[in-house]
């Protein structure tokens, strides 16, 4: 996306989210262009079937739809802590199903299923592209992305004049896309998928496509303050991380700078490589035993090592202020959120509380709390879950956000820049 010198740095740091999110309409091409990022500044990949030799430096490595990467700092030991920054690239979406050409009264469209909780409303009329992970039966991965293809079309008020004072959408009924016009025995829409890849559609034995808006990411309000697009469920925190964690690469602080993107967190985490699955404690595990240490050791590590779980939360929304805390209402523009939650839906305590005052302190960025109104059930992270998984201390943090879960929801540049240098001052300071 253009820049030009009028733009501030929040709004350039905005701008390159963007840019960010236009690579990643999916969790594997966000991996991928988190990888181009990391190799351009020297990081080294690791393959998780070959022996670590690891001496500090810079690294990566990748599962599925998951990227961590990590700074071995020169004073390190297998007793070195970590400060991890945790996200999850995946985004409420529609996933392609089996047999996913399907054909109704002249239209050609397409079989998906709800991947998440989107709010399916804001999908209809948009144009969409189809993206995600071919893999042909030799087992090669091949990543494709369609042009503009799909679209939720609205039944016209004509014929449903009541839709204004309320619409409810079927997922099975009302939510297959339209894609063309034909029949399905004369078309197929993973030939259209195995065009954009560059490969022939009968090589294809399995895939792994969702659904993401065409529009680009865009600036928009009176002083070009707000960033509007997709994804920002997680890609903002998935973004903040792999920036921070660039700039502070060649000089980091005296504990393992880690980011750790994992996928699947909208559906629950539970896969190998989502928060639930071993990956994360893998790659901790391997980092230490490369060291030299003990399992021993490796415990002693975790022991002394943070995890921060950054995942977009809830700006206060003018026209609901009812769905909000009444004493806590986080506003856009005023600092990411410390999310806290009694029962543990997010796992920050007294003590990653205090730690995050002072992060903030040092980046020289304000911050705010969010607790959810009792009467609403409260969304949850993989906080929790890296914290019941590993036994990491974890606190709860992110971007507010209007509009989540839909197709193209809004952030303030400001806390999108400031959630980047508290990275910064995470992965550096104590």
């Amino acid at each position: 996306m253009e820049r030009t010198p009028q733009f501030s740095p929040a709004q350039q740091h905005a701008l390159d989210l963007a840019d960010f999110v236009s690579a990643s309409p999916s969790s594997f091409h966000a991996v991928a262009e988190g990888v181009l990022r990391l190799v351009a500044d020297g990081f080294s990949p690791l393959v998780e079937t070959e022996a670590w030799n690891l001496t500090p430096g810079k690294y990566f490595v990748q599962r599925d739809g998951a990227l961590i990467a990590f700074v071995i700092p020169d004073s390190a030991t297998a007793t070195t802590g970590f400060r991890i920054l945790g996200s999850h690239t995946d985004s409420p979406s529609f996933k392609l199903k089996p047999k996913p050409t399907t054909s109704a009264f002249g239209w050609l469209q397409a079989g998906v299923e709800v991947y998440g909780g989107p709010l399916l409303n804001s999908w209809l009329d948009r144009e969409l592209v189809l993206a995600g992970r071919l893999v042909t039966h030799d087992g090669t991965e091949v990543l494709t992305r369609t042009a503009p293809l799909l679209r939720f079309p609205q039944l016209a008020i004509h014929l449903d004049r009541g839709v204004n004072e309320g619409l409810k959408l079927d997922p099975q009924r009302h939510m297959n896309p339209i894609w063309g016009t034909g029949r399905a025995e004369e078309s197929d829409i993973l030939a259209v998928l195995a065009d954009a890849a560059g490969i022939d559609p009968l090589s294809i034995g399995g895939y792994d496509v969702v659904a993401c808006d065409a529009q680009a990411p865009a600036l928009f309000g009176a002083t070009n303050e707000f960033l509007a697009s997709g994804r920002l469920d997680n890609l903002s925190s998935v973004h903040a991380s792999l920036t921070a964690l660039l700039e502070i690469a060649d000089a980091p602080g005296d504990r393992i700078a880690m980011i750790a993107a994992f996928d699947h967190e909208e559906i629950g985490s539970a896969s190998r490589s989502g928060a639930a699955g071993p990956f994360l404690e893998e790659v901790v595990r391997r980092i230490g035993f490369a060291l030299g240490g003990s399992l021993e050791e490796s415990y002693r590590a975790v022991a002394d090592s943070v995890c921060l779980s950054s995942d977009a939360g809830h700006a206060i929304h003018p026209n609901y202020p009812e769905r909000h805390d009444p004493h806590n209402q986080p506003v856009a523009g005023q600092g990411p959120l410390l999310k806290i939650n009694a029962n543990q839906r997010y796992s920050t305590d007294a003590l990653g509380a205090a730690a995050w005052t002072q992060w903030c302190a040092t980046a020289d960025a304000r911050y705010q709390e969010f607790v959810s109104n009792n009467a609403m059930p409260c969304g949850s992270t993989i906080g929790p879950i890296t914290a019941t998984r590993i036994g990491i201390r974890t606190l709860d943090v992110g971007v507010p956000l209007l509009s989540m879960h839909s197709a193209r929801e809004m952030a303030h540049v400001e806390d999108l820049y400031s959630l980047s240098r508290i990275a910064h001052a995470f992965f550096t300071h104590s």
